[in-house]
C-alpha cells in the first residue's frame, strides 16, 4: 500500500462509489459489447511526472471487481522512454476494467499533475536552500478536494488548511464585515479557543503588526513584491522577537512556479500557491487492453 494511503478517511471508498454511480446511472452500453472475458490491461504513462492518486485508482477498480499490480511507487518520479512507459497491469472481466477506465485515468492523471508540481515547488525551495514550508490552498475542485490535497502529500508539498473547520483565515472580507483586524481576531478567538490557530491576511506592515497585536498566530502577506515581501517580513520577524512573540509569515498572492524562488526570503516561514492546483497540466495516462 502507498504510504500517504494511510492519511485517507475511510468514506474515500464511498466517494469513489458516488463517482462510478455518476458515470454509470442507468445501463452500460459499452460493456454489454465486450462482456466478461477475463482480460488483462496495461496502464501506460506518456509524459514525466510523479506518479500519485494510487489509492484511488486500486479502489475504483476493486469496487468493479478487478486487480491491479503496480511496477512503481507511488511519488515515483516517471520519465517515459520511446513515448511511454508501462506502470501497472489490471486484471479482471474486460467490462468490468472499461467500467473503471476513466473514472480511474481522471482521478491518477489530475493527482499526478497536482503531485508534480509540488514536487518541482519543494525542489525549488531545497534548490534555494529555503527551510519554509511550501503550501497549497484551499482553491480546489468542490467535489475534488481530498484527491487534490492527498496530490499535494506525495508531492512533498504541506496541504495547508483542509477546509474552514481546520484553522481560521480571516480575510479582507472578514475585516469589512466586523470593522477592524482586531475586531475579526478577538470574535475568531472567542470561538475556536486556545486548540484552532488563526491567520489573517495583511495587505500591508501596519495592518500585519495590529494582527499580531491582536493575538494572531499567523500573518499572510498578500501580493507583495518579492523586494516588499522580504523587508515586511525581516521587520516582522524583528518586532515579534522583541516582544517575545512567535508569530509565523505567510507569502501568497499570485505566486507561481515561476517566481517562486523571488519570494523565498529567510524569514518567510510559509509559501502558499494556488497554482498548486489552478491550471495545473495533467499526465498523461492511458489504458490498453490487448487482444
Amino acid at each position: 500500500m502507498a504510504k500517504h494511503a494511510a492519511l485517507l478517511p475511510t468514506t474515500f471508498a464511498r466517494t469513489i462509489e458516488n463517482w462510478l454511480v455518476e458515470d454509470i446511472p442507468s445501463f452500460d452500453y459499452g460493456g454489454y459489447v465486450v462482456g466478461d472475458d477475463e482480460k488483462e490491461a496495461t496502464l501506460y504513462c506518456k509524459s514525466p511526472g510523479i506518479l500519485a492518486g494510487v489509492p484511488f485508482f486500486n479502489e475504483v477498480f476493486r469496487q468493479t471487481g478487478c486487480t491491479v499490480f503496480w511496477s512503481f511507487e507511488e511519488g515515483a518520479e516517471i520519465i517515459p522512454q520511446s513515448g511511454r512507459v508501462a506502470v501497472a497491469q489490471v486484471h479482471g472481466p474486460a467490462r468490468r476494467i472499461l467500467m473503471g477506465e476513466r473514472l480511474a485515468l481522471n482521478i491518477l492523471a489530475r493527482c499526478s499533475g497536482i503531485a508534480s508540481r509540488a514536487r518541482r515547488l519543494r525542489s525549488i525551495a531545497d534548490q534555494k536552500a529555503f527551510a519554509g514550508v511550501i503550501a497549497g490552498t484551499r482553491k480546489t475542485t468542490p467535489g475534488f478536494r481530498l484527491v487534490e490535497k492527498y496530490g499535494m502529500e506525495v508531492g512533498g508539498a504541506d496541504t495547508h488548511r483542509m477546509d474552514l473547520s481546520t484553522m481560521v483565515m480571516l480575510k479582507d472580507n472578514h475585516v469589512w464585515a466586523t470593522g477592524s483586524i482586531t475586531n475579526a481576531v478577538m470574535r475568531a478567538r472567542s470561538a475556536a479557543g486556545f486548540s484552532i490557530k488563526i491567520e489573517v491576511e495583511c495587505q500591508s506592515e501596519e495592518e500585519a503588526l495590529e494582527a499580531i497585536a491582536a493575538g494572531a498566530d499567523i500573518v499572510m502577506l498578500d501580493n507583495f513584491t518579492p523586494e516588499d515581501m522580504a523587508v515586511c517580513a525581516t521587520s516582522l520577524k524583528a518586532h515579534c522577537l522583541s516582544n517575545h512573540r512567535q508569530v509565523l509569515i505567510e507569502a501568497s498572492g499570485g505566486i507561481t512556479e515561476e517566481t517562486a524562488a523571488n519570494f523565498m526570503s529567510p524569514a518567510i516561514d510559509i509559501i502558499s500557491f494556488g497554482a498548486m492546483t489552478q491550471g495545473v497540466p495533467h499526465v498523461d495516462f492511458s489504458l490498453k487492453i490487448y487482444p
